[in-house]
Parts: structure tokens; sequence; C-alpha cells
């Protein structure tokens, strides 16, 4: 279990989460005229890498309002959460600094 920190309700734990899949996924436009493997290919296939991951997450069991992490895959490490309309400039080949992400912490580390 880790915390997520909802930009809406603040820090909290794992469980009042469902998880939404790869954030940041676009739509093919000529949906119409993909054949079946492409269409496929948008619908199942992920780049699932080791390392920072852009997720998207919703608050299920809170306020159910969606929004995307900057997640570790393999530490669990929380970088930043940030609303679906925004982008933070964040470079996921870069590691973050401890201070910025937050791990199997009791505390919420906004205060």
């Amino acid at each position: 279990m880790f915390l997520i920190r909802c930009p809406w309700c603040g820090c909290r734990d794992q469980s009042e989460y469902s998880y939404g899949g790869e954030a940041h996924r676009i739509r093919p436009l000529n949906s119409l005229d993909l054949n079946d493997a492409d269409w496929a290919d948008y619908l199942f296939m992920r780049s699932n890498p080791i390392g920072l991951y852009r997720e998207r997450w919703v608050h299920s069991s809170g306020c159910g309002q969606w929004f995307n992490v900057i997640r570790h895959t393999k530490t669990d490490q929380i970088i930043t959460e940030y609303k679906i309309s925004e982008f933070p400039e964040t470079d996921l080949h870069v590691k973050s600094s401890s201070s910025a992400g937050y791990l199997n912490s009791a505390k919420d580390p906004d205060k």
C-alpha cells in the first residue's frame, strides 16, 4: 500500500483509488479507418516500463475526480500528482529528489 495525493482531497491511502491505465493516450482520429491490428494495438498495448510512468487514477472512494500521477513502477514512489488538464514539465528520465515524492509514508508530505 502507498499514499496518493488527490489534487482535490489531499493525501489518502491507495485503497481509496482505482487505477485507470496509462495517461495521455490519444484516441486515433481515424478510428473507423483502422484495421483490426492497429485498433487492437491502441486498445491493449501499453509501454509498461520499469521506472517513471504517467498514469490515470480516480478517487473512487472520495470525490470521484480523475487525475494523473507520475509513479515509479518498481518502488511505487509517487513523484507528482496533477489534474487531467495540466501537464507538468517533468523529464521522466531524470530521477527526482526524494523530497518531491513519497513512499509508504503515513505523514502527509504537505504538512
